[in-house]
Parts: C-alpha cells; sequence; structure tokens
C-alpha cells in the first residue's frame, strides 16, 4: 500500500515530505522562473552593453579563435549578447533568444575550457549560464512573459 499522495495530473504522485507545501511551490514556481529569466536577461544585456557600442572592436577576437567573416561574427556576438539579453529579459522571443545566448555561451565555454586552457575553472561561469539559458530554451517564457501575453510562443 502506497503512502504517496496524488493530483490529478502528477502522474508519479506527491514525493514531498510535507505534502501541505505543494501549493507554496506551485506558486513560487512562476515566480522563481521570471526571477531567473529576467536575471538572466539583464546579466546578458549589461554584458552586451560595451560590445553594442563598437561591434567591431570584437573582430580580432573573434577572429582569432576561428570565426570568420570576423566582421559578421562580432556583429552576431554583440547582437546576441545585447539584444537577446533584452528579449530574454522581457520573454518576448523566448526561445530563439535563450538559443542564440546558449550557442554563444558554449562557445565562451571552448574557448576558456580548450583555447586559453582554463580548464573547468575557467568556463564554470559560462556552463552555469549555459545551463540557464538553454532552460528557456526548453522551457519558453513562462507565465509571465510578453511571449504568453501576446498567446504565441516559438
Amino acid at each position: 500500500m502506497s503512502h504517496i499522495q496524488s493530483r490529478p495530473g502528477d502522474a508519479e504522485g506527491n514525493r514531498f515530505f510535507i505534502p501541505a507545501l505543494q501549493p507554496v511551490y506551485d506558486a513560487l514556481l512562476p515566480v522563481s522562473e521570471t526571477l531567473l529569466r529576467v536575471i538572466a536577461g539583464f546579466a546578458l544585456a549589461v554584458h552586451g552593453w560595451p560590445k553594442i557600442q563598437n561591434p567591431m572592436g570584437l573582430t580580432g577576437m573573434v577572429e582569432s579563435i576561428g570565426f570568420a567573416p570576423s566582421w559578421f561574427w562580432a556583429f552576431a556576438l554583440a547582437l546576441t549578447e545585447f539584444v537577446g539579453g533584452i528579449l530574454l529579459l522581457l520573454g518576448l522571443f523566448t526561445r530563439p533568444a535563450a538559443a542564440a545566448a546558449t550557442v554563444v555561451l558554449l562557445v565562451t565555454v571552448w574557448f576558456h575550457w580548450v583555447l586559453r586552457g582554463e580548464g573547468y575553472s575557467g568556463a564554470e561561469l559560462s556552463l552555469i549560464w549555459a545551463g540557464v539559458t538553454f532552460f528557456f530554451v526548453a522551457r519558453g517564457g513562462g507565465r509571465y512573459s510578453l511571449d504568453r501575453a501576446f498567446g504565441r510562443e516559438f
């Protein structure tokens, strides 16, 4: 006989030690997703702000890691970080913005870990942020996003 309670739509049953906390967790989920999305978008936009002011200043760096034509990739990097960060913050076109950011972040993992030889310690933050942005690729903008307000998502 199982003592696990289930709720409608929960095929695995209730696994909480304190089932009375379920409503608290249910209420916090959309707020926590929104907070994570807003922080991630803000961080990307702030990080991209200097790049968007002078995207061609990145050509040497992107060329040094093998991306050609460097003018294209420098502009794409600046646009992805700054505009993509704003889109993520707002929850607008969340999945494509998060997907682009995830790719950029995975390139930075490769750059720090492999090219600069810094290993995990050099790539750690990029790995964490790539995990965060990938979450929004899979999940979308969430309840409190412009995507949801417009009723359309990718």
